[in-house]
């Protein structure tokens, strides 16, 4: 017999997906923050290049760089990330719950907000 889907499991489900998303990201700041307590932290020298007109390429790039390499910033600003994508996790898991139940009217909803982030997230306008 198949069990349906319903509204108290589709809470208990993104409420776990959250906590989840939260403890990954804390651990995940505080291994950066041991890390980076044990590189033995320096102000930068050169503040030109935090410079705001850096292209993304270039940060992105950076980025994944120095989380190569395993630095202590780079880990904190990888459980920085995974606090940000928590929310956008939670409504495509909130859209996957709403198909299931057939509850079109939310899923269109869910679309809508999923779509607005994406477009701020890509275009990096804020508001």
């Amino acid at each position: 017999m198949k069990k349906t889907f319903t509204d108290v499991d589709l809470n208990r489900s993104v409420g776990n997906l959250l906590r989840l998303g939260v403890i990954l990201s804390v651990a995940t700041s505080l291994i950066g923050f041991v890390k980076l307590f044990l590189e033995g932290f320096k102000m930068p020298e050169k503040y030109s290049s935090l410079a705001v007109g850096s292209s993304s390429e270039k940060v992105w790039g950076q980025f994944w760089n120095s989380l190569c390499k395993g630095e202590g910033t780079a880990i904190i600003q990888l459980g920085i990330l995974l606090l940000i994508f928590t929310p956008l996790m939670r409504i495509i898991f909130a859209l996957i719950g709403y198909l299931k139940e057939k509850d079109y009217v939310y899923v269109v909803i869910s679309s809508i907000v999923l779509a607005i982030m994406a477009v701020s997230f890509f275009t990096g306008y804020a508001h």
